[in-house]
């Protein structure tokens, strides 16, 4: 599988809310970090908890693929991102670096 269909995979499992889905297409290591900045959930076990506690705080969260991109051992997703059906989308571009097949990291421009 490819890179990007990699990153599409884990946005499916994103909006399925299904974290061990999602969590499945990283490495143990992997993190989850603003762009350049701070890491937000650490390993795998962090993603996993952090979403998991995300989806329990929106349920109705949902994200959108404007665009997406491959090149080398990364893909870029352009998003639209929603906490709730009636509260207004914001957008992000997120980078998924990988190493092999796996998803070692994942960054958040805002």
């Amino acid at each position: 599988m490819n890179k990007l269909a990699i990153a599409e995979a884990m946005i499916a499992h994103y909006n399925a809310q299904d974290a061990d889905a999602y969590v499945a297409l990283m490495s143990d290591d992997a993190v989850e970090a603003g762009y350049r900045g701070a890491v937000l959930r650490d390993g795998k076990e962090g993603v996993r908890s952090g979403m998991k506690a995300m989806f329990a705080q929106f349920p109705e969260n949902r994200a959108e693929i404007i665009t997406g991109y491959e090149l080398g051992p990364f893909a870029v997703l352009h998003e639209k991102v929603w906490r709730t059906n009636a509260g207004e989308p914001f957008e992000v571009m997120s980078v998924y670096s990988f190493d092999g097949d796996k998803c070692s990291r994942v960054e958040f421009i805002r």
